[in-house]
């Protein structure tokens, strides 16, 4: 079997862009993947135009070997771009090796470890009222753990500011009182966008009582292990980090000096099936779960669910439709297959390959939109984190 063409289809999903990847074979057996990397969905277009030239008339079953030729094959090795070029491509090929063999991805991966995949909720209510409603109405209907945003979150950005004392005073203090208000049981966590300074992220943990947070994601930026070892030292609110990470090299410091306690890798950017594997393994070895990045697509999330269905150190898997959230990133009209939510609960896929199909047809009257991520600045004027 041999690799005929790689098509790629950038195409705008609900309320964003997902880049969707197709390897075709000269068998007849094709592969989907997605790219993670939002908002720069060109740059890795054009990645994976450059691939395109040497992996036609490759052996897609050699997935490793080809993960290796892709990441090592020019002088400058990994970047954000190429792996989630890598990534697309890595996941397509795992979706054409299930189908030549006629079984689902996570038995390429070990087989099953759990007969159905957990998953995490996410409110974008306002700091206020709604967000202890919305909160109860998750804990009601079943769901294990609960992320919100914060005060001056995406969506909720007044003029393009973003007052990061304003924002944690506001934030530690409503989130002390979803706690009251839903009980110890459900895990509670706040997802901070990189939007903090290391002195801020340890104020705003100082200002809640403790056993508020199970988790705080992403509160500072990660190009500085050294910064979040700082942070460490500062509060016992578990850390979620990970999101941004292009590879298992980009892990191993915050999983070997105990940095993060949630490795929050995203399967479409870290460098595909292949790549998150080996993260995974690399956490085990330390004690530490992975709690999957998941705001893309039905290929994102399937190939996600085979992922979590084979490790044995798997959290929640972070789904993005829930009875607070619908960002239509699931329609069944671009996704006809696509893995069952049941509540709380994605069902693994039994069939060969992912068990996700994509309607190409579709494309030809849906374009892609340029989007661009707001260019937050502070009340002084100057640049800050989107």
């Amino acid at each position: 079997m041999k690799i005929t063409d790689i098509k790629t289809y950038p195409v705008w999903v609900g309320n964003r862009n997902q880049l969707i990847v197709k390897l075709e074979t000269d068998e007849g057996i094709y592969g989907w993947g997605e790219s993670g990397l939002a908002g720069r969905e060109m740059a890795v277009v054009g990645a994976i135009r450059h691939y395109r030239e040497w992996l036609i008339g490759r052996d897609p079953m050699r997935t490793g070997a080809l993960w290796q030729e892709m990441y090592r094959s020019q002088y400058f090795e990994g970047g954000r771009v190429l792996a989630a070029a890598i990534s697309a491509l890595d996941i397509a090929l795992y979706d054409i090796a299930g189908k030549a063999l006629g079984v689902p991805v996570y038995q390429l991966l070990g087989g099953k470890q759990r007969e159905w995949i957990p998953c995490f909720a996410t409110t974008k209510a306002q700091m206020g009222p709604q967000l202890i409603e919305d909160a109860q109405t998750l804990v009601e209907r079943g769901w294990p753990a609960i992320r919100t945003f914060f005060h001056g979150a995406p969506g909720y950005d007044v003029g393009g500011v973003f007052d990061p004392q304003e924002s944690i005073g506001k934030t530690a203090h409503w989130l002390a009182k979803v706690r009251e208000a839903i009980g110890p049981g459900p895990v509670l966590g706040v997802d901070y966008h990189h939007r903090l300074s290391v002195a801020e992220a340890a104020s705003f943990c100082q200002r809640m009582p403790t056993g508020t947070l199970d988790f705080l994601e992403e509160p500072i930026r990660d190009e500085t292990p050294d910064a979040y070892a700082s942070l460490r030292k500062m509060t016992g609110i578990p850390l979620a980090i990970g999101e941004e990470f292009a590879s298992k090299w980009q892990f191993l410091p915050y999983i070997e000096r105990g940095l993060t306690n949630y490795a929050r890798l995203d399967v479409c950017n870290v460098g595909g099936l292949t790549e998150a594997l080996k993260v995974a393994a690399l956490a085990e070895s330390h004690y530490i779960d992975v709690m999957p990045h998941n705001p893309l697509g039905a290929i994102c999330t399937a190939a996600t669910v085979h992922l979590a269905a084979a490790i044995p150190n798997f959290a929640w898997l972070e789904m993005r439709r829930s009875p607070t959230e619908q960002g239509g990133y699931y329609d069944p009209d671009w996704f006809p297959v696509q893995p069952v939510l049941d509540e709380y609960r994605l069902h693994i896929p039994s069939a060969p390959g992912l068990g996700v199909e994509f309607n190409e047809e579709r494309t030809k009257r849906t374009p892609f939109k340029f989007w661009e991520a707001p260019h937050l600045r502070r009340t002084d004027g100057s640049v800050t984190n989107w």
